[in-house]
C-alpha cells in the first residue's frame, strides 16, 4: 500500500499523526547520466543501488504532543518529515494526518525571491488555507512577529537567511495549524529570536497543536519536545522521553567518531597512533571511568590521569552545594615543545551543557608542555543544583588538532545539605534576595 491521507480528526485522544510500516527507497545510479545518448551507449550509468532510507518505520503522534526525530546525517529525519508534508510518498505502507498542516521544511521554499515580503506573506498563507481575508486580519500579528517591518516592502532576494526565517516561521504559526513539521531550520537566526520562536512553540503546544520537529541539537529537542524518537539505518532505534533517548544517542554518536577514528587510523596505516589508542583507554586514566566513558583522538599529547577531589585532595565523586571540587591530573606528550589548551566540559545526566572551562582562558593563551605536565583545575562555590553530572576532557594542540577527548568520562553528584528544602528545577543555583515594599 502506498497511502497519505488527510482527515479531520474526530476526538484529540485519537492520533494526530499515524505512520503505519511505512518504507521508502531512493536509487543511487553509479554513473548518472545527462542525455539519452548516454543511456543507450552506457549501460553502466543506468545501473543503480537501493538506498533504504526508512525500512517497516511505524508511530503514533498524539494531539498537543511534540515529538523530535533525531539520529545522525543520512538515517531518514528530514525524509520522515517530507513523507508526513507530501512532498514525498512512501514506496509501501500508510500515513494518516489528521488535521491542517504547517511546515517550515526548508528555508524560503515557496517564497518568490522577486516579490516583497508583504506578497509573499499572501502567497504563502493561501498555500496554507488561508482567505485573503484572514490573511489581512493576520497580517499585522505576522510581521510584528517576524520583526521585518522595516524590510517588508522589500524583495526577499535582498534577506538575509535569518531573515528568510523570521519570516517564514512568523507565517506557519499564524495559520492554526493542527500540525507543525519544523527541519532544523531554528539553527537560524540571531538567539534572541531563536527564544522567542521557542516560547512560541511552546504556547501553541500547549493550545493542542502537534509538533514535529528534526534537529541535531539536544538542547532543541529537550526545550521543546516531550517524545524522541531516533532513528538509525532505517529502523526506530528508540522512542521514549528525551531524559533517557537523548543521552542514549550522545552515547552512541561518541562511539560512533572513536570507531571511525580508528578506522581511518588503520586505513592510514598508522600503526603507531593505533597502538597508543588501544594501550591507553580511559580506565588507565581513571579506573573509576564512567562504563560509557569513550576516548579519540590523535593521541599525540594526551591525559595520563585525571581525578575528581574534596578540598582535601581526597579523591570523591560525591560533593555538596557550594562545596570546592578539584580536578587534579597530568599530561604527557609524544613530541616536544607542543603548546595546548585543556578543555573541561560538565553536562548534566540528561546531556544539558552546564558548563566547558578552559585552560587558554587563564592567560588567554596555550599552555606549553615539553614531555610530561601536571595541572590541577580548582572549581571554588559551584553552584549545582543537586543532581548526577559527568565531565568531559579534551586538548586541543595549537594547530586546533583534537589530540585527546575522553567523553562521558567522569561522573559525580551534587548532594542536597542537609534540611535544604529547594526544588532541584533548573541546572545552578543563584544567589538571590527577595524584598518586598
Amino acid at each position: 500500500m502506498n497511502n497519505i491521507s488527510n482527515t479531520v480528526s474526530d476526538s484529540h485522544s485519537a492520533p494526530t499523526i499515524e505512520v503505519i510500516d511505512v518504507c521508502k527507497s531512493f536509487k543511487v545510479y553509479n554513473d548518472k547520466s545527462h542525455t539519452l545518448k548516454d543511456r543507450v551507449l552506457s549501460h553502466e550509468r543506468n545501473r543503480y543501488t537501493l538506498n533504504h532510507v526508512l525500512d517497516h518505520i511505524s508511530f503514533h503522534v498524539h494531539h498537543g504532543e511534540a515529538l523530535g526525530l533525531i539520529g545522525h546525517n543520512g538515517c531518514g529525519k528530514s525524509t520522515t518529515l517530507k513523507l508526513l508534508n507530501r512532498i514525498l510518498y512512501p514506496d509501501s505502507g500508510e500515513i494518516r494526518m489528521h488535521g491542517k498542516i504547517s511546515s517550515l521544511i526548508e528555508l524560503g521554499a515557496g517564497f518568490h525571491p522577486d516579490m516583497t515580503g508583504r506578497e509573499n506573506i499572501y502567497i504563502n498563507a493561501t498555500i496554507f488555507g488561508l482567505k485573503k481575508k484572514e490573511i489581512d486580519k493576520r497580517l499585522d500579528d505576522i510581521i510584528r512577529f517576524s520583526e521585518l517591518e522595516e524590510y517588508i516592502d522589500n524583495p526577499v532576494r535582498t534577506y538575509s537567511s535569518g531573515m528568510y526565517m523570521r519570516l517564514a516561521f512568523s507565517i506557519a504559526i499564524n495559520v492554526d495549524a493542527d500540525i507543525l513539521l519544523i527541519d532544523e531550520i531554528l539553527a537560524v537566526g540571531d538567539a534572541n529570536f531563536q527564544k522567542k520562536c521557542f516560547d512560541k512553540l511552546q504556547e501553541i503546544k500547549n493550545e493542542g497543536t502537534t509538533i514535529v520537529i528534526v534537529s541535531h541539537s539536544m538542547d532543541q529537542i529537550r526545550s521543546i519536545c516531550n517524545r524522541v524518537i531516533w532513528l538509525e539505518n532505517g529502523k526506530i532505534k528508540e522512542d521514549g522521553i528525551p531524559q533517557k533517548v537523548c543521552p542514549d544517542y550522545m552515547v552512541a554518536m561518541d562511539e560512533r567518531a572513536a570507531t571511525r577514528q580508528k578506522k581511518e587510523l588503520k586505513e592510514s596505516g598508522d600503526k603507531v597512533l593505533s597502538e597508543i589508542i588501544s594501550k591507553y583507554p580511559p580506565s588507565e586514566v581513571n579506573q573509576h571511568c564512567s562504563m560509557n566513558a569513550n576516548r579519540f583522538g590523535n593521541m599525540s599529547t594526551r591525559y595520563e590521569q585525571i581525578h575528581l577531589c574534596t578540598a582535601e585532595l581526597c579523591e570523591s565523586t560525591a560533593f555538596h552545594h557550594s562545596e570546592r571540587i578539584i580536578l587534579k591530573g597530568s599530561l604527557v606528550s609524544e613530541l616536544p615543545d607542543v603548546a595546548v589548551n585543556l578543555i573541561i566540559k560538565i553536562f548534566n545526566r540528561f546531556g544539558g551543557h552546564a558548563s566547558t572551562l578552559e585552560s587558554k582562558w587563564l592567560k588567554d593563551e596555550l599552555i606549553p608542555v615539553s614531555d610530561r605536565l601536571n595541572f590541577q583545575l580548582t572549581l571554588d562555590d559551584i553552584h549545582l543544583l543537586p543532581g548526577d553530572y559527568y565531565i568531559e576532557c579534551a586538548i586541543r594542540n595549537q594547530k586546533g588538532e583534537l589530540t585527546d577527548n575522553l567523553t562521558h568520562f567522569l561522573s559525580f553528584s551534587i548532594v542536597p545539605k542537609y534540611n535544604d528544602e529547594r526544588d532541584n528545577l533548573g541546572v545552578v543555583y543563584i544567589d538571590s534576595k527577595w524584598s518586598f515594599f
